[in-house]
């Protein structure tokens, strides 16, 4: 299956909005790929495998071209179709409601294809899993476990639950940082606004006065100069670097990582990142054992819905530590670079006890609470700084347009 294969390989190149799919979408005909010069060599494709291809080929690009699914639509989609289980709706009944309800041509397009594996007698879960991108893994195994259990219904109440937590949690985060960038940009706009509009028309009154102006009225006139005449091209260098830099966080993994790394190692903005990502695996560790899931299998699931490509590498050297036979308290306990002492220590005392699953609750509940602990204190002393900050920038400007009119009025009254 050589061709499969190589348009498997240009779609994991796509991105989310790659092109839009029609339920009618179709390969071309047999006999014209047949005559493409790249598929010279490989075997004759039979009406079985072309109609094999067509099939897999037409989930996965379904897969890269529907959004993904928020937080906040997953926890819905996953509350709703517990409660509909729950008051005795059939499964395919209830997902035909949820189809109705969707907004997006590329989720009701999702949709329609679960409903048709339903109905083909295909379990949830594994319909779920060919479109891994749309929900994430750690999604897909709840179901799992839901339905080999018995329990989906609850399973799915749970999993709204975990999904609720750690959209709280982003918000939290999200927060510490929108007063800060706020105050950020009101002090870079003011400060356009005196730079490039009230200053250039006082500069000609200065100037013909032939007077000697202070240092800092001078700084501010050629820093005025500058802006206007460079300003829109640092602007311009501003968002192309802004958009290089996120089209090489989303293509480069090397990029993305040393991105990562150097969040992780910031004053500050690396606490909240560390005690954020701790909180989420922690929890969702916990809740897969708690399940039933073998630690070895968690690990990866855990790894794959962590976005900080250092603590998913960091989950992926746990699940080796694991196949050695080696406990991940011993691996925590020599990693503080991005674990803290207490989580090695306290994962220890779980493993040693049987209680591993319980241990990790707690620990995602700790860190939960110093999440939101660390970002009001941060809040309560960044407001104050920025405020300084923006009061001095806006002070040094003041003065040194005040200083030259207050000179002028003493000569003009010896």
């Amino acid at each position: 299956m050589n061709y499969l294969k190589l348009q498997f390989a240009r779609v994991s190149q796509l991105g989310s909005n790659a092109f839009p799919l029609r339920p009618n979408f179709k390969l071309p005909p047999l006999p014209f790929l047949k005559k493409l010069p790249q598929f010279k060599g490989f075997k004759q494709l039979t009406p079985k495998e072309y109609k094999k291809i067509a099939s897999d080929l037409y989930e996965k690009l379904l897969n890269y071209s529907t959004p993904r699914f928020s937080l906040k639509e997953q926890m819905f989609f996953a509350r709703r179709l517990a409660f509909l289980i729950n008051a005795g709706v059939p499964l395919i009944e209830g997902l035909h409601i949820m189809r109705a309800q969707a907004r997006r041509g590329g989720q009701a397009r999702m949709l329609d294809h679960v409903l048709k594996d339903i109905s083909n007698g295909q379990s949830l879960s594994k319909s779920f899993g060919k479109f891994p991108r749309v929900f994430g893994n750690f999604t897909i195994s709840i179901l799992k476990i839901g339905e080999s259990s018995g329990t989906l219904s609850i399973c799915l109440n749970y999993l709204a639950d975990e999904l609720k937590k750690r959209q709280i949690l982003s918000r939290k985060v999200i927060s510490a940082f929108i007063y800060p960038a706020v105050i950020t940009l009101a002090t870079i706009g003011i400060t356009a606004f005196l730079m490039l509009y009230l200053f250039p028309k006082i500069i000609p009154i200065f100037t013909s006065l032939n007077m000697e102006l202070p240092l800092t009225t001078r700084i501010v006139m050629a820093a005025s100069v500058f802006m206007q005449h460079w300003g829109l091209l640092v602007m311009v260098g501003v968002v192309l670097v802004g958009i290089a830099t996120t089209i090489l966080l989303r293509r480069s993994q090397r990029v993305h990582f040393y991105f990562d790394h150097a969040l992780v190692r910031t004053p500050l903005m690396g606490t909240i990142v560390r005690y954020y990502n701790i909180a989420n695996t922690t929890r969702t560790l916990g809740l897969l054992l708690r399940s039933g899931v073998k630690l070895s299998d968690a690990l990866p699931i855990v790894a794959d819905t962590t976005k900080n490509l250092v603590y998913r590498a960091q989950l992926h050297e746990l699940g080796e530590v694991v196949n050695r036979g080696e406990k991940i308290s011993t691996h925590l306990i020599r990693e503080t670079r991005y674990f803290p002492p207490i989580v090695g220590h306290m994962i220890a005392v779980g493993e040693r006890s049987g209680t591993l699953s319980e241990t990790l609750v707690y620990l995602s509940e700790l860190y939960e609470h110093e999440v939101d602990e660390f970002t009001k204190n941060l809040s309560t002393l960044v407001e104050p700084a920025l405020m300084i900050v923006m009061g001095v920038v806006v002070g040094f400007i003041a003065v040194s347009i005040i200083t030259p009119i207050y000179g002028i009025t003493q000569n003009l009254h010896p």
